[in-house]
């Protein structure tokens, strides 16, 4: 579908410009002149270089005059000025502009027509041209013919090291968003994610202008029409609760909540691989075949077999496929209100309730939270449960104050009558090391019940420390592993526990009291009840 597009307002020269290639081009230039490899399945596998991850560390914000006060500027957004991208653009486009070919690939941000943003990718690299058109929504022939300009531009020269030399730059890897020039800059490195996130950034920064609620979470629907979204960080079980035979899938990472509904930002899904396999999950399993971009996976250089458990390039191994891939995704990728928002923690101290029902306050407060926990053993020098808090679920990726999600999120519970549960995925009897890991098939049951709508009605018990209305009855759970403390042999150990992790929850939302209401701060654990 190669359409001509001239690029010389941007300062690039190269004659050879390769728009919207079609999977099979883009495959084969990427094994005849770039050293990806063709697999048994048909997927290509490519190697992202000595970035196997995104940088979040090396993420610049230009601060602007246009952009300044809507910015929650610190760790999560680093102020840039405007000469350091104007610098860091020029290296990137005389980067570009020494290649004997570029690849274009124009797409949108979002399935909802009247709020999708016109995104062009320009990029040296056919695996990355592949990488997007997997990840954004694919425009018809006629759309491309008429696509005009872009809202943001992508100049991806992750192959050329950034200069440290340049103020706000910290080593030869530099990320740079610009909201007046609408431009999006890559300097070394090659992960294919730096793009699908600076996009989702770029929708965490519009979509809250207009009133919508951009999140960071995978949803579903019901045969009923009933939409559930479900928010996790990883190792929670956000995509394996999300895939389900009985529901439809609308995305897996990234959505908008508007007046209309829920609607997918992405075209596509970006699942891990590691320890990948048919029988645990069929649907990404089977996802994987001609036009899926696998990266940095180990292929048999005779069979052509990826082998899902060589973890020795890294335990980041992904694959990128078009969302027609799974057979219950449901196209266009849109859906109604949500009827049930379902926060995953791994809560390794093993005292959350395996379901509780929040209130909209509670809601706030558990969402700008964003809990999880790390147990011994997932990374050098962690030798006993350490909680990890990552504001909406996704702070990486947001722009705005984490207050102003959370308040979009009460707001639009409110209005459309949504109920949302926390739904501890961890261990129960204990903490790490003592207790057990909760049973899928139970957690499995809980979803069903939320689905069904049983356990909106059934009884409840409120716990002392962290407030929340815990369902102490559920089909196919059995009810003593409802109540935490019920499962735990050393009750004083409990308690301790539970003002331990109160104590971590007070103290990690210290940073956000001031953007947030007197209800929000009320919805927090009463660590007193714990002593």
């Amino acid at each position: 579908m190669n359409v001509p597009v001239d690029l010389s307002v941007y300062g690039i020269t190269v004659k050879k410009v390769l728009r919207n290639l079609s999977p099979a081009e883009l495959c084969e230039l990427g094994v005849e002149t770039d050293g990806e490899q063709l697999t048994s399945s048909g997927a290509i596998n490519a190697n992202s270089g000595a970035k196997k991850g995104r940088s979040p560390k090396d993420k610049r914000v230009v601060k602007e005059a246009s952009s300044d006060n809507d910015v929650w500027w610190g760790n999560v957004n680093i102020p840039f000025t405007e000469d350091s991208f104007g610098k860091n653009r020029k290296m990137a486009i005389d980067y570009l502009n020494t290649c004997d070919q570029l690849f274009v690939l124009d797409g949108y941000a979002g399935w909802e027509p009247e709020n999708q943003i016109k995104v062009r990718v320009i990029c040296s690299r056919s695996y990355h041209a592949l990488f997007m058109h997997n990840m954004l929504i694919r425009p018809t022939k006629e759309q491309l013919e008429s696509y005009g300009e872009p809202d943001y531009v992508v100049f991806n020269a992750g192959c050329t090291e950034a200069d440290p030399s340049v103020e706000g730059v910290e080593n030869t890897t530099s990320v740079a968003l610009n909201f007046a020039a609408g431009e999006f800059v890559i300097l070394g490195s090659q992960y294919a994610g730096e793009m699908k996130k600076g996009v989702f950034t770029i929708m965490n920064y519009l979509m809250p202008k207009k009133g919508i609620l951009s999140m960071h979470c995978s949803a579903n629907e019901g045969p009923k029409g009933d939409v559930s979204l479900f928010f996790g960080l990883s190792g929670t079980g956000k995509t394996t609760l999300s895939a389900d035979v009985n529901r439809a899938l609308i995305g897996d990472d990234e959505h908008c909540w508007s007046e209309t509904g829920v609607s997918n930002i992405e075209g596509g899904c970006y699942a891990k691989t590691i320890n990948l396999s048919a029988e645990k999950e069929p649907e990404i399993y089977g996802a994987i075949k001609f036009g899926t971009v696998l990266e940095n996976v180990i292929v048999d250089p005779e069979t052509r077999e990826v082998d899902y458990d060589d973890v020795s390039l890294t335990e980041n191994t992904r694959a990128s496929y078009p969302i027609e891939h799974i057979p219950n995704a449901k196209i266009p990728c849109i859906g109604g209100h949500p009827k049930n928002i379902v926060f995953l923690t791994c809560d390794a101290f093993g005292v959350l309730p395996p379901v509780s029902k929040l209130t909209p306050e509670q809601a706030m407060y558990h969402f700008i939270s964003g809990y999880t926990a790390k147990v011994a053993g997932t990374e050098v020098g962690v030798t006993e449960p350490e909680a990890t808090f990552s504001a909406c679920f996704g702070a990486p990726f947001l722009v705005w104050h984490p207050s102003k999600y959370a308040e979009l999120l009460a707001e639009k519970m409110r209005s459309y009558g949504a109920t949302a549960w926390l739904v501890n995925t961890g261990w129960s009897g204990g903490a790490y090391g003592t207790g057990e890991r909760m049973s899928l098939k139970y957690t499995r049951a809980i979803i069903d019940a939320i689905h069904d709508g049983t356990l909106v009605d059934a009884p409840t018990a409120t716990d002392p420390v962290f407030g929340v209305e815990v369902p102490t009855e559920c089909a196919n759970v059995p009810s003593e592993i409802l109540v935490p403390k019920n499962t735990w042999a050393d009750k004083e150990a409990f308690e301790k526990t539970a003002g331990k992790l109160a104590s971590l929850f007070v103290t990690n939302f210290k940073k956000f009291e001031e953007g947030a209401s007197d209800e929000i701060k009320a919805a927090g654990p009463n660590v007193e009840a714990a002593v």
